[in-house]
């Protein structure tokens, strides 16, 4: 089998992983996802270390927990001091490029420190979050952003002639009514119109165009690539002809119950008061939209189709590490929730897709429980480099795809909402609206700073129906959770300034030392 010498890292935004028929949706069909899911290894329990774009996305650039990195929310900025995913493939001997979404928010002060600016140079690669910026696009433009920076997407826009100082919002994401009436595709009641851009020039399409470019210029030359899909994350608005290639025939029946509504936990309740929750919890808003976020996802899948006839085609399909996730999610009116932010399954649980083209015996499906921060010692692994200890707090995934465990006993996740409407209802402040959720194989328990806990048995109520919070019969089970909360937070990784080799060296120096003595009478 061939060495792995290129890694192409795709990230989808906002993706459940039951939307994707490998993981079993019974109406998306999701050919060239499911072909590598066959050719590879397809995890049922992966899980990000934040249900948010920003945290969830840093954690896995980082290989670190939210706690480790600090970038609890989206425009919290990134430390400049950690290393990232850029960092460690750059040391091995990888061009390493983004194309699409990173959420780095760079942290101006930190650069400002080291006399250093966020457009050249150093700078801009820490600014950057240790990526080159290929084609670096977020994908929301509001119009002030627009008149201010002229973003790649819509330079290219402009270009192939859609007029106007915003195309992103007034063609890619807009539409026209049947009155000849521009509708926007923020309000989701236009999402079964299509939006204004040809499908050729939509953000899939541009960032699919992008890649296959950057992978045809590197001829032989080793490569990380970064490929980071806007969609299906809102606005939910699709090109034709995939605005309309599912209705509501195809929107699955909400996981949720009249008895959650009644549920009288103050943060759930909270968020389920949410405007997006109420919207979401009305079955002629799921019918609306929910078809064109299945359109989107096709539109994805067939790009990637395209994807991997462009790696066949330069030689590339047999060296290159093939991994497909998302950052997180979406509630899609499940548990009368919009959004994502909670810790449910169809939040906080991702798909994850890995192709070892240098493993022979790949097994088809690991069901272990596995992190988004273990990415980045799966690549190094991969690569045949050293793991760095130091900072990384995951550890490679190899193992499982070759039918061995790595021996995790649960994984944990964080959120930081005091940035939401729900922070502000229960009147805490910016350091009180924290939550924590351990995962076992059996029990999923979320612990909130201030309130009581949540916890379901994934075994007998794997829908997540029934929380047993307040179950005076759970009460020591609760306690052994939170006790596994409590350690993690202890083994968390914060001596970084030296390795532990470093460490035992200066163990053994310091006992050997024999010129002075400390404390003796």
């Amino acid at each position: 089998m061939a060495k792995v010498r290129n890694i192409l890292f795709i990230m989808c935004d906002q993706l459940r992983r039951d939307y994707l028929s490998c993981y079993g949706h019974s109406t998306m069909s999701t050919p060239n996802i499911d072909a590598l899911a066959a050719q590879g290894s397809r995890f049922t329990h992966a899980y990000v270390q934040g249900p948010v774009c920003g945290p969830s996305r840093m954690s896995t650039y980082t290989g670190r927990y939210v706690s480790s990195h600090g970038a609890t929310w989206n425009f919290v900025p990134f430390p400049i001091q950690i290393p990232t995913l850029g960092d460690y493939m750059s040391r091995s001997g990888l061009r390493t490029a983004v194309i699409g979404k990173t959420h780095v928010q760079p942290d101006l002060a930190g650069l400002q420190r080291l006399d250093l600016i966020s457009t050249e140079g150093l700078g801009q690669r820490l600014a950057e979050g240790g990526f080159e910026p290929y084609a670096r696009h977020d994908g929301i433009i509001p119009d002030s952003k627009a008149k201010q920076s002229q973003p790649i997407y819509n330079q290219y826009l402009q270009k192939n002639g859609y007029e106007g100082f915003n195309p992103w919002h007034y063609f890619a994401n807009s539409a026209m009514d049947d009155s000849g009436q521009l509708q926007s595709g923020w309000a989701m009641r236009n999402a079964n119109l299509p939006a204004r851009v040809h499908e050729c020039h939509s953000e899939t399409a541009w960032c699919t165009d992008q890649a296959l470019q950057f992978i045809k210029t590197q001829g032989d030359s080793p490569w990380f690539l970064h490929l980071s899909y806007i969609k299906p994350h809102w606005p939910y608005i699709a090109p034709a002809p995939y605005h309309q290639r599912f209705g509501a025939q195809d929107v699955k029946a909400p996981v949720r119950s009249d008895q959650e509504r009644t549920d009288t936990h103050p943060v759930y309740r909270a968020f389920r008061n949410h405007l997006e929750s109420q919207s979401f919890s009305l079955q002629s808003v799921r019918e609306r939209v929910i078809p064109t976020y299945m359109g989107l996802i096709k539109q994805i899948d067939d790009h990637v189709g395209r994807l991997m006839e462009g790696l066949k085609a330069q030689g590339r399909i047999q060296d290159t590490l093939i991994v497909f996730t998302s950052d997180h999610g979406d509630l899609l009116g499940d548990h009368w929730l919009g959004e994502k932010e909670m810790f449910y399954e169809a939040s906080a649980g991702v798909p994850l897709i890995i192709v070892d083209p240098s493993l022979s015996n790949q097994v088809g499906v690991c069901n272990e429980l596995v992190e988004a921060i273990d990415l980045i010692p799966t690549f190094i692994e991969a690569l045949g480099q050293p793991a760095d200890k130091q900072w990384l707090e995951g550890q490679s995934l190899l193992p499982c795809m070759q039918n061995l465990e790595i021996g995790k006993q649960a994984v944990f996740s964080e959120l930081d909402y005091a940035y939401y409407p729900a922070a502000k209802d229960l009147c805490l402040n910016v350091n009180e609206a924290r939550a924590t959720m351990v995962r076992t194989q059996r029990w999923k328990l979320v612990d909130y700073k201030g309130f009581e806990p949540q916890l379901f048995d994934m075994q007998e109520d794997p829908d997540e129906l029934n929380d047993l919070g307040q179950s005076a019969e759970h009460v020591n089970l609760r306690g052994d959770l939170k006790d596994l909360i409590n350690q993690w937070r202890k083994n968390l990784r914060t001596r970084t300034s030296m390795s532990d080799t470093q460490a035992e060296q200066l163990v053994a120096r310091r006992n050997a030392m024999k010129d002075f003595v400390i404390g003796q009478w």
